[in-house]
């Protein structure tokens, strides 16, 4: 086997396994998808005492049958990039290589096959498959705008935790063991629930001064949810306001068209569509 065709080998099996822009990549994600979900389904259909019993031997074999394909798949995954590293500590090199071991482990570890429903995860490479990329830009908008937001809603969360001791206390002093409020850890479990308006009522007051204080806790939890969202909306409209306000444009801010092309060379993604080198490391992303 000559050089050059080696290279092209791996060249076209990375744009199938590694891309979603031609038809090949889209049909080999959807497939991916496809199987991810019906792994998630066996693992699922196999925690059913009645079902696992009639059906055992059956969703067994389905689940060896899928892992050894994601076997197959993470080991060219690994095999068609310059380097492996790259895409082995990755974010979705990690979920690919935790999704196919668990089969494995239960050799050794009863029970880990159940870990199978980490496969999950790896829909979000639906994501690529719907060109949600193309959105980066206004996403990129938003977690600057959490970011800048990120000192005051620490300030506003620690006054909120500060709340929820002092409130917990008190209602531990008011309504006591005899009403479920045992310790004051437990009172501020309470407070927090009803707080965030959750109210799972495994805790109740009982004494007219502990439901007034309840009561006070409840409204405040509404004011509370709106506070942060208030926060990040702020710092976005002011982010939004200064980039129209400024006379400098710069060109594609507000729409960045991106494909999914992966650099062959470091598995960088988010590329231009009209990028000829990889915005990472340089390396061409068009390689004759």
């Amino acid at each position: 086997m000559s050089i050059e065709y080696k290279n092209n080998w791996k060249r076209r099996l990375h744009e199938i396994i590694h891309e979603a822009d031609t038809r090949q990549g889209k049909f080999f994600d959807v497939l991916l998808l496809i199987l991810i979900l019906a792994s998630i389904a066996l693992v699922m259909l196999e925690s059913v005492d009645s079902i696992d019993a009639k059906y055992h031997d059956l969703l067994y074999i389905g689940e060896w049958v899928i892992t050894i394909f994601f076997t197959f798949e993470y080991i060219a995954r690994i095999v068609t990039v310059k380097k492996p590293s790259s895409y082995i500590f990755s974010f979705y090199g990690i979920i690919d290589f935790l999704s196919t071991i668990p089969l494995y482990l239960s050799f050794f570890i009863v029970g880990s096959n159940a870990l199978l429903t980490v496969r999950a995860l790896r829909l979000l490479r639906i994501f690529r498959i719907l060109k949600i990329a193309r959105y980066v830009g206004e996403s990129n908008k938003l977690t600057k705008a959490i970011k800048d937001s990120r000192a005051k809603i620490s300030i506003f969360l620690f006054a909120v935790i500060i709340l929820c001791i002092i409130a917990g206390t008190l209602m531990y002093l008011i309504e006591g063991e005899e009403s479920g409020f045992r310790n004051i850890p437990v009172s501020v479990y309470w407070c927090i629930v009803t707080l965030t308006t959750v109210g799972f009522g495994d805790i109740a007051p009982v004494t007219p001064l502990g439901q007034l204080i309840a009561a006070i806790i409840m409204i405040m939890g509404y004011g509370i949810i709106a506070v942060p969202t208030g926060i990040v909306s702020a710092e976005y409209a002011k982010d939004y306001k200064s980039k129209n306000s400024s006379s400098i444009k710069i060109q594609g801010e507000e729409y960045v068209h991106m494909n999914t092309q992966v650099c062959e060379n470091c598995s960088a993604r988010k590329h231009r569509d009209d990028a000829k080198f990889c915005h990472n490391c340089g390396y061409s992303l068009h390689n004759e």
